[in-house]
């Protein structure tokens, strides 16, 4: 991977930028004008982008963010109501088990390598849904939070539910929801929707995507499947999906002990 680069195949206007530099993508939406509301466009780029990332050599980790004043505002209901028959090809599920809303959020799990969001101003409906798909997430105090979608008549539907369920009890998640209310990024701190509040999420942000790039990729990756995948499972086959990531990366541990040693001999 050259030291800066920008992703093949990120057209201009799409509303989605992503460069990499050091083994470390940075993926901002790009609609400033709109707070980065997410038009269909911007969603299929945003699963296309994460698509590519996921066969670029040398990545470490993504730092996700928005331009301008916020992190995303939520869907842009207005744009999409023009196009009634792209919204419902939208909704078809594909053999993956999602739709292009889902996937949007989604494809970020599948990623490798941990994804960080650091958001700030709006957070907002999708925009929610677009920060709980990631692995980490640092906001701003003053960040606006809001699962805004009943509000809207309608449900969190791009992987939020299931994201939910992931980080706060059933009666945080039921309340967010079915009343839409909002909070700040300091209430999201102390509910567990963040894990880091701070005055300068995307600095922070890009600080602890380099130290996990100091780690090595394999663990760093095996560890990730671990709890995405056995996070709710049971103990003995949590057991045994421990037994098998380490037996696979036992030989590249012990060979790089050995090297250690070796130098420290010399």
């Amino acid at each position: 991977m050259n030291a800066s680069s920008t992703t093949p195949g990120g057209p201009s206007g799409s509303g989605i930028a992503c460069t990499l530099s050091d083994g470390i993508a940075d993926v901002r939406l790009d609609r400033p004008d709109k707070l980065n509301a997410l038009s269909l466009g911007m969603l299929g780029e945003l699963r296309a982008t994460a698509r590519r990332l996921r066969h670029e050599p040398g990545l470490r980790a993504v730092v996700l963010s928005g331009n301008g004043r916020s992190f995303c505002a939520g869907l842009d209901l207005g744009s999409a109501a023009r196009n009634p028959a792209a919204v419902a090809r939208a909704f078809v599920p594909t053999p993956r088990g999602t739709n292009l809303f889902q996937e949007a959020c989604w494809a970020w799990r599948r990623l490798p390598v941990p994804v960080i969001a650091a958001v700030h101003g709006h957070v907002i409906g999708a925009g929610v849904q677009i920060a709980l798909a990631a692995d980490l997430r640092l906001t701003a105090p003053d960040a606006r939070w809001s699962v805004k979608e009943v509000e809207r008549g309608l449900v969190p539907d791009m992987s939020g539910i299931r994201a939910l369920t992931q980080l706060v009890g059933i009666e945080t998640a039921k309340r967010l929801t079915f009343t839409a209310e909002e909070f700040t990024g300091a209430d999201a701190g102390r509910l567990g929707l963040a894990g880091t509040v701070t005055d300068t999420p995307l600095d922070e942000a890009f600080a602890l995507a380099g130290r996990i790039a100091e780690r090595r990729p394999e663990a760093v990756a095996a560890a990730k499947r671990l709890f995405d995948r056995r996070w709710s499972s049971g103990d003995r086959r949590t057991f045994a999906a421990e037994r098998r990531e380490q037996l696979r990366l036992l030989p590249g541990a012990m060979r790089a002990l050995q090297r250690m040693r070796g130098g420290d001999a010399g």
